[in-house]
């Protein structure tokens, strides 16, 4: 018989240390509407805006993806010239890769993370709210080179010596280097706070290995940033002080190697892959079990092949170097390592099938987007496996089969992973389902449309189509499956809209209905922010949670009978929590995360325009320090209780006194 933990008491009669009421709501601010988005630090509220700004930059990327397509539709095709051509190409890839895959990965790690581990919010709530406001900003800076400086034309790798001023005069590199500077400050302070955040402030008894596979996978993403950004941030100061103060680290005719930038840019590049991808890995582990009715297959593998993941991300950066003359040694040893880093993802697609197998599967949106991803991204897998053999890369990576691969990857792997995301969590953010109607004809179209869309490219890179071509003459034969590849385009368009149209006709269903209660617990969930309220309340848990198991939540719902088979018990409603919070002192809003990152911006203008630009951006950013340094960092009222524990943090101390739960940047 399978060992199934009792079910856990529900707060009764006098509380113990871990069910304590916790005294009158402190609430830090009567804030509402724009004022209270643009100062928030609550941590649910900031993934919610990392997923619209992520959305708002997708339909830039999405139409920039559009408009290569028509160019490619047809032979002979002037609807953009070679110039334009590159522009929109280097920008797509660009904000397709660091303003919507890697943001939307943030958006669930904020709104999610600390839910699954049991906080209150994140360990530093201020810093979170400034990681995103200079990811948003930095992002708009960026795109703000389609009105005054042209856009960047390097690609989104933007090699050396293609981004000297030599190759490059105009300001559109500048623009990229220095707004996805900006953009990484705030990926490198993000992961800072959620590494904090999953280490030091888990639910009583939650040990690592009771952790979600989300958070794993999320907490595996995070020291990745820590790692990875640094490298780039070296790459982009080395270009910025080439091409703004006369330095000469890529120029050729003064004796530097191009090859460096090419190194730099994928020790980030590589492990970036992975940063993008695992948190949607870490969604469907969470989907998959919940609408299989089973427990995930081979958990600890689950987490260790991540973790693998992780580490053998850092020693295949060179692939994407076969062709640039790095030597027989070295290329020997990467396409050794690529072929082994494709055994843990291995791992994890065997563990999701045998998950699935024997289940009572429950074919809703969320978890036909969860198959999606296993089935789109093995197929990415597959054809990039085929990159490790050196020979065969040689004649692929200037092609169109390349640009098949990393679709694969990255758009029927991770955005299929957050698409299943978004369906399943958007109860727990919003209050209400999404239509399952509308969920099906989006999953369809975006599973038509991209396969539309991106199969055909294999067969083109095998005919021998470049990459980053413009246009092509009737008699290379490439026009039939690019004309369907285009076709396909738009429809896979039509497909990601309609999570947009989902979202608003949902909205408008559930209030003409008088917004019902969704419930905490809507599809029978395993994991512990199902025990709270929908949507979840700025405090999250109105008593803390106390862990006991792998899937706590699902264990309190079901237990063995007499024969040994689980039945349950409990439903979730009945096991939420109830409802009384007291004495929670929640961080309180700030102005100042806003202002500092809106200083990052003028100073970026003032070292692409007029050095004389920085010192606003400077005084702006002196000022936002000050005020962000004597802001208190609660608004105690005493309308709201009584508050005098000057203690910040979770008091641990064995002689029972009450822990004061204010979380402080």
């Amino acid at each position: 018989m399978a060992i199934v933990e009792e079910p856990l008491a529900l707060p009764s009669g006098q509380p113990d240390k871990a069910e304590k009421p916790l005294g009158a709501l402190s609430r830090p601010s009567e804030l509402t509407g724009l004022k209270d988005w643009l100062t928030t630090v609550d941590h649910k509220k900031i993934g919610i805006m990392y997923g619209a700004a992520a959305m708002f930059f997708l339909v830039i990327g999405g139409v920039a993806a559009l408009l290569i397509r028509l160019q490619l539709a047809t032979p002979d095709n002037t609807l953009l010239s070679g110039d334009a051509y590159n522009r929109v190409y280097t920008m797509h890839g660009t904000v397709m890769v660091f303003l919507v895959v890697m943001p939307i990965g943030a958006a669930f790690a904020n709104f999610l993370m600390p839910l699954q581990v049991g906080a209150r919010d994140v360990a530093f709530p201020r810093i979170n709210a400034f990681s995103f406001w200079i990811f948003f900003l930095g992002g708009l800076m960026l795109n703000t080179s389609w009105f005054i400086g042209g856009g960047a034309d390097g690609g989104w790798f933007n090699y050396a010596p293609n981004n000297g001023i030599a190759f490059s005069p105009s300001t559109g590199i500048d623009f990229w280097n220095i707004g996805l500077l900006i953009v990484g400050i705030g990926s490198l302070t993000g992961s800072i706070n959620l590494i904090t955040t999953v280490l030091n402030m888990r639910a009583p008894g939650m040990t690592l290995m009771k952790m979600p596979v989300f958070t794993w996978m999320t907490l595996v993403t995070q020291f990745l940033l820590l790692f990875a950004i640094p490298v780039l941030t070296v790459a982009q100061v080395l270009l910025a002080a080439d091409r703004l103060f006369d330095a000469n680290f890529f120029n050729v005719d003064m004796g530097a190697d191009p090859l460096l930038w090419q190194h730099l840019f994928w020790i980030f590049g590589h492990p970036e892959v992975y940063l993008m991808i695992l948190p949607a890995f870490g969604i469907v582990s969470e989907v998959i079990p919940t609408f299989a009715r089973k427990p995930i297959f081979g958990y600890p593998f689950m987490v260790f092949s991540g973790i693998a993941i992780g580490f053998m991300g850092w020693g295949v950066w060179a692939h994407h170097m076969f062709v640039s003359g790095i030597g027989p040694l070295s290329v020997t040893a990467f396409s050794v390592a690529t072929m082994f880093i494709a055994v843990p993802t291995g791992v994890k697609i065997l563990n999701w099938m045998a998950t699935l197998w024997g289940g009572r599967l429950i074919l809703n949106t969320a978890m036909l987007f969860s198959i999606g991803l296993v089935t789109q991204f093995t197929i990415g897998g597959l054809s990039g496996v085929s990159h490790a053999l050196a020979p065969s890369d040689t004649q692929q990576t200037d092609t169109y089969y390349i640009v098949a691969h990393f679709h694969y990857v990255l758009f029927g792997g991770a955005l299929f992973g957050f698409m299943a995301g978004f369906y399943f969590w958007w109860p727990k953010a919003f209050g209400y389902k999404l239509s399952e109607a509308w969920g099906k004809w989006n999953f369809w179209l975006m599973v038509i449309g991209f396969n539309l869309t991106f199969g055909p490219m294999h067969i083109l890179g095998l005919q021998g189509m470049p990459r980053r071509m413009q246009t092509y003459s009737e008699a290379q034969g490439f026009g039939f499956w690019n004309l369907v590849a285009t076709w396909g385009a738009f429809i896979l368009a039509v497909g990601t809209v309609l999570v947009l149209v989902n979202a608003l006709v949902s909205y408008l269903a559930w209030k003409r209905e008088g917004k019902p209660d969704v419930g905490a617990d809507p599809w029978d969930g395993r994991t512990i922010e199902w025990s709270i309220k929908s949507p979840a309340p700025g405090h999250n848990f109105d008593v803390d949670p106390v862990v006991s198991s792998l899937d706590d939540f699902w264990h309190r719902k079901y237990q063995p009978d007499e024969s040994g088979k689980l039945r349950r018990v409990h439903t979730g409603e009945e096991l939420a929590q109830p409802g009384d919070p007291t004495g929670v002192h929640l961080p309180a809003p700030s102005y100042w995360p806003i202002v500092l990152a809106a200083s990052m911006p003028i100073i970026g203008y003032g070292l692409i325009f007029s050095l004389w630009l920085m010192i606003p951006g400077i005084l702006l950013m002196t000022l936002a320090l000050w005020g962000w340094a004597l802001e208190p960092a609660d608004d105690l009222d005493a309308d709201h209780g009584d508050h005098h524990d000057d203690d910040h943090g979770p008091d641990t101390d064995s002689s029972g006194a009450e822990a004061e739960l204010e979380t402080v940047s």
